[in-house]
């Protein structure tokens, strides 16, 4: 039998445990699974907004992970998926490879969306990874001690995050936050409140009512005129996903994300695998999950499951999900923990203070000890049936 290769593409929250799990479930010696990400080291995305603003967040190597596993790491960034060829395009250092697969995981994530307005990328810092949040720490070390004014613009979690973060650590700063409605709009009411008073204490100026038209060098231009200086610009004004799936000539929604069925498959090609924020997601919440580590980390056990079972002759289950909570740090001494309904509606219960910190930092911890041990429980390694065997290869 032919040997058959999966390669996941993404070391992040969901294609690091997806990579593993899978693993644990299929003998090495007939199937190979590979982890492409452009990262050595493994980003904490729900901490860069404390990487900005100053703190020290240990790094934890990917291979560290994928110590004593089957899983064959591949640093490099993916630039082009070729399903005809069932070949990836891997760039590092100037130069480019190609890995074939015979299943494909998708799990490329999101990022910050630098292009959505005129000037953003030019004149505005985005926490896309972990250089670019170091790089806004030194700009804010450089502004310390004298007057200066922090624009951020969004009123989503990461920019209540960062706007938070900053006013705290540099109070000699003025944070102004713009967002074209109310910040945390979409919690409930006692938890908006709490997020206004924290904000009042902090010292955070909100504009909100006001969409960003342009960023200018040094002040951002409003939808009616007005204008907003600053000396720093942050830009939380939305995430995108990458360009990969439509280039690649999968079937993707209008906002890009991947159609998939109920077990994360594409719709268009079933030999690939879509998971995390690239992945349109249907069920019981709609035509597709809300992006976030909260909802994408889900994804990766019941798509590992998912091809496990294929590769091994038996049915996958269909993934399920429900919603639980949404963890906002406001900064080390101030949080914020909504608690949601199974299709996501808040609750009129929130976790606040000092106890909300501690509780999203077991949720991160909780995230990183599931890399550790990936399941299953009782993780039994089928042989591969003669029925997954990979189609002939094109040349």
């Amino acid at each position: 039998m032919s040997h058959h290769d999966v390669v996941v593409l993404g070391g992040g929250y969901a294609g690091l445990p997806a990579a593993l799990r899978l693993a644990r479930q299929v003998r090495d010696d007939e199937v190979s699974v590979t982890l492409v990400t452009a990262f050595p080291d493994f980003v904490e995305r729900p901490r860069l907004h404390q990487v900005a603003a100053g703190q020290r967040i240990r790094a934890v190597p990917v291979a560290d992970y994928l110590d004593g596993t089957a899983v064959r790491p591949v640093i490099g960034a993916a630039t082009a998926i070729d399903p005809a060829a069932r070949t990836v395009t891997v760039g590092r250092d100037g130069t480019r490879r190609f890995i074939h697969y015979d299943t494909l995981v998708y799990a490329l994530g999101s990022n910050v969306d630098l292009a959505a307005v005129p000037g953003a990328a030019r004149h505005a810092y985005g926490l896309v990874g972990t250089d670019a949040a170091a790089e806004v720490r030194t700009r804010l070390t450089a502004l310390a001690g004298r007057t200066g004014r922090v624009a951020v613009c969004g009123g989503g979690m990461t920019g209540i995050e960062i706007a938070a973060e900053v006013a705290e650590s540099q109070p000699g700063l003025d944070v102004v936050l713009v967002s074209g409605s109310a910040p945390g709009g979409w919690l409930s009411g006692r938890a908006q409140r709490h997020l206004a008073r924290t904000f009042a204490a902090l010292g955070v100026t909100v504009r909100t009512g006001r969409r960003v038209r342009e960023v200018e060098h040094g002040a951002l231009v409003l939808d009616q005129g007005d204008r907003v200086g600053f000396d720093l610009c942050l830009w939380a004004g939305g995430f995108r996903v990458p360009e990969l799936a439509r280039a690649g000539g999968l079937a993707v929604n209008d906002e890009g994300r991947a159609l998939v069925d109920g077990t994360l498959r594409s719709v268009s090609h079933p030999d690939v695998y879509v998971i995390g924020d690239a992945a349109a997601v249907p069920g019981s919440w709609g035509a597709q999950l809300a992006m976030g580590c909260r909802t994408g980390g889900f994804t990766a056990p019941a798509a590992a499951d998912a091809i496990a079972a294929r590769l091994t002759g038996r049915e996958a289950a269909p993934f399920h999900y429900r919603y639980f909570h949404e963890c906002i740090s406001l900064g080390r001494r101030h949080g914020l923990v909504q608690f949601l309904d199974a299709d996501g509606s808040p609750k009129d219960r929130i976790l606040t203070g000092r106890a909300a910190i501690a509780y999203k930092n077991a949720t991160l911890n909780g995230a990183k000890l599931f890399f550790r041990h990936p399941g299953p429980v009782t993780a039994r390694r089928r042989r591969v049936t003669a029925s997954a065997a990979p189609a002939r290869r094109l040349s």
